[in-house]
């Protein structure tokens, strides 16, 4: 069986939330890095399906504006946060940062894109309030360089 890199991380010692480089690869001089963006403490805390479900709307959207290369923005199953794929190295800092600004900006903003039925497949299943609350939280409790400790 395949090893897989987050079902070795030790959940009960990290801590959330935190931005960290989950994984890396390199085939034919293209390189495509994983990231874990993780929003709430894995085992103690989950995002609901209404509020994951519109942060993960938010982010595929406005990273997007913030950062260059990503592939892909998908919810963790676990539900307490989000990885993000991308073309070409970057630092963490970079990282860090964009998830900062993308969450500033879904505070503020009273628009959630693709949430009609043609563009959605549970487009019922929203709630901007409750994703607002969560990209708080996250504002507020700092988001650091590294799972293990607080470094912001």
């Amino acid at each position: 069986m395949a090893k897989v890199e987050s079902f070795s991380l030790n959940h009960d010692l990290v801590k959330a939330p935190y931005v960290r480089l989950a994984g890396s690869e390199t085939q034919q001089d293209v390189t495509i890095e994983k990231y874990d963006l993780r929003f709430l403490q894995p085992n103690a805390d989950a995002l609901p399906t209404a509020a994951l479900h519109t942060l993960e709307h938010l982010l595929a959207t406005q990273m997007r504006d913030e950062l260059t290369g990503i592939i892909d923005i998908s919810p963790m199953g676990c539900r307490t946060g989000f990885y993000m794929i991308v073309w070409g190295q970057h630092d963490i800092k970079e990282i860090r940062d964009a998830l900062y600004n993308t969450l500033v900006f879904i505070t503020k903003t009273d628009f959630v894109p693709a949430v009609a039925r043609e563009a959605c497949g549970n487009y019922r299943d929203h709630s901007l309030f409750s994703a607002k609350e969560y990209a708080q939280q996250v504002l507020d409790q700092g988001i650091s360089l590294d799972p293990f400790q607080r470094i912001l």
